[in-house]
């Protein structure tokens, strides 16, 4: 065993003084009392013993702590509205109209996009009924797979119609239109394939 400097007994082979051994002699030494091996054998083993206990604290690193995941160039808004195929118009709009008690406004052609529309007003949001005009409406073939009609997309505001299809090109979502088009409500769409938004298509148009 190594022969204690300046006279200090020599450490218990077992295990460093505990903080408790520690407490006892600082009361001790604080009385004037005598420690064991002397005042200054207490401080040398009371300052190993903290120089032992203390926790070590990992470092932060630069790359982490400068890493930054940048946000999204757009943003989604509210719903703007549902959009309902009808193979009979004037039935689909009476329906709302009469029997729901909706506020309802007038055909609209819109033969830009091949159809014609009905605005059905709920407060909160809106519903288009679809109703095919043209020989090239994309309704048309709509309705001929579904006879009844039904649930034709969904259309969302976002903030930022040309960030949103730069960024969701790079993403690879097909677009429907190679530049967002005026839509119904006179403001640019672009609509995204449904299979690659979970089998629903999904018109974005500007806020």
């Amino acid at each position: 065993m190594p022969r204690p400097r300046s006279g200090c007994p020599a450490p218990r082979p077992s295990s460093s003084p505990t903080l408790t051994h520690l407490g006892k002699e600082w009361v001790a030494f604080q009385n004037g009392e005598p420690t064991e091996g002397g005042g200054g054998c207490f401080g040398r083993r009371l300052f190993s013993r903290l120089q032992t206990s203390a926790p070590k604290v990992k470092a932060l690193s630069t790359s982490q702590s400068s890493h930054q995941v940048a946000g999204p160039v757009w943003n989604l808004g509210r719903l703007n509205h549902v959009a309902i195929a009808v193979p009979d118009l004037e039935k689909a709009k009476a329906f709302y109209e009469n029997v729901l008690g909706a506020q309802v406004s007038e055909v609209v052609p819109v033969p830009e996009h091949g159809v014609s529309v009905v605005f059905v007003n709920l407060g909160n949001t809106k519903m288009e009924l679809l109703h095919p005009l043209g020989n090239d409406s994309p309704i048309a073939g709509f309705l001929q797979r579904n006879k009844a009609g039904g649930m034709h997309h969904v259309c969302i505001e976002v903030d930022d119609i040309n960030a949103s299809v730069m960024d969701l090109k790079e993403k690879k979502i097909r677009i429907l239109s190679e530049d967002p088009k005026i839509g119904a409500h006179g403001k640019p769409v672009i609509f995204l394939h449904p299979k690659d938004c979970c089998g629903v298509l999904v018109e974005l148009e500007q806020a």
